[in-house]
């Protein structure tokens, strides 16, 4: 936005910064907040604080560097706030988990190593969120974000002291934070939705089972080589004389890939579905639908645990639901899912959950080069989430305005 446009929403911007940001108990601190969130909805290259304060008629650089790097208001009350206020009136489909990448420089910000970096495709030295995200066809909005720390960084005290790190956070899986982001949006009174995330999350089957012990429906993407068994295969336990240890209930057939079973009927077995209506027209596709076992030495342990242990479980695996994609003109199917939800659920539903991953992309570009969401230049715990929060408050804004009827566009 210009600046005359931003001076336009003033009182309307003002009304929802008193209200998200009601936790932070300082008048001042309030108006520094509403300040930022100017700064990154303004026009510019750069939304660092030093750019932003040079835009703005009252931006004043150094408080601003307070009040995002060492003002100790809190992030996660803020987020609450944003949250509660936004994911309604989106009205989401799903719950969508994901992570994004920020190339960073030299080896002092926080959580920042050499790892796996989505912007460049690439290994390289980066930071890494996970963020969970409320969708639907028409709008999203991030929930919360953890910053992922690296094993490196758990035991190396003289970074995380520089970077204020505090004592209790430590090096923890990307997909354990997904689980905590789901259960804190629980824990603040939002209705949880089908949880949708990429390979990197569902190929996981401890996330898969952690989502199906919540009571949580899920449709989350695997990879082709994923192992399972038919749905119809049967365990068998061998002759057992009487003496000795009894011999464990098992399946005597290998398991197949996903790929294997998505294919073993051919093409024929495949039905076109539309999942919605882009820019270009209809968005469809063929998809198949099968009820499978998912194998391997994690889902067997799981199907122990929850047997209460090897002599009580009866040797059969949990059943799940593959939905694959074979688009015309492709030689095999290009994606496949497992999802908790039942094999006759609509393949229309079915395909339009699994794609609704979409709907993030819109958020991170906007956020990053709209909002400057990867322009941040500390190095801190504190600041990092700060930044993050002030950002997601700036689009939950911007969404607001464009969902609500009643907004009348600037001039």
């Amino acid at each position: 936005m210009e600046l005359g446009e931003i001076e336009q929403l003033r009182g309307e911007l003002g009304e929802f910064v008193a209200e998200v940001f009601a936790s932070v108990p300082r008048r001042d601190q309030r108006a520094k907040g509403d300040c930022y969130l100017r700064g990154l909805m303004l026009d510019g290259r750069r939304k660092s604080i030093q750019p932003m304060a040079e835009r703005l008629p009252d931006g004043d650089m150094q408080a601003l560097q307070q009040f995002v790097n060492q003002s100790p208001w809190d992030h996660v009350a803020v987020l609450r706030a944003v949250a509660v206020k936004t994911v309604p009136v989106v009205d989401p489909m799903v719950w969508v988990i994901d992570d994004v990448s920020f190339p960073k420089d030299g080896k002092m910000s926080v959580g920042v190593a050499r790892q796996w970096c989505g912007a460049l495709g690439k290994q390289s030295n980066c930071q890494v969120a996970v963020s969970l995200h409320a969708a639907s066809d028409t709008a999203s909005v991030p929930i919360s974000w953890r910053l992922f720390l690296p094993a490196e960084w758990q035991d190396d005290t003289a970074r995380r002291a520089k970077a204020g790190v505090p004592e209790e956070v430590g090096h923890r899986e990307k997909w354990r934070l997904a689980l905590d982001l789901i259960d804190e949006a629980i824990g603040w009174g939002l209705e949880p939705k089908v949880i949708v995330a990429d390979a990197g999350y569902g190929q996981n089957n401890a996330f898969r089972q952690a989502l199906a012990d919540r009571g949580l429906d899920f449709v989350v993407a695997v990879r082709a080589d994923e192992s399972a068994h038919p749905a119809d295969a049967v365990p068998t336990a061998p002759a057992w004389s009487g003496t000795g240890r009894k011999p464990a209930v098992r399946y005597r057939t290998k398991a197949s890939s996903l790929k294997d079973l998505a294919t073993g009927t051919g093409r024929k077995a495949y039905r076109q579905a539309t999942w919605r209506t882009g820019s270009r027209g209809a968005m469809r596709s063929r998809f198949k639908v099968e009820t499978v076992r998912p194998a391997g030495v994690a889902a067997r342990r799981h199907a122990i645990a929850r047997a209460g242990g090897s002599t009580a479980w009866d040797g059969v695996l949990p059943t799940a639901t593959l939905l694959s994609e074979w688009p015309t003109g492709e030689k095999a199917p290009t994606e496949y899912w497992l999802t908790s939800l039942p094999a006759d659920t609509p393949l229309r539903q079915l395909a339009r959950l699994a794609k609704m991953r979409w709907r993030i992309e819109h958020d991170y570009r906007e956020m990053k080069h709209g909002l400057g969401l990867d322009h941040f230049e500390g190095r801190t715990w504190r600041g990092w989430h700060h930044h993050a929060t002030l950002v997601t408050a700036a689009h939950a804004f911007c969404t607001l305005r464009r969902l609500d009827p009643k907004a009348t566009a600037p001039a």
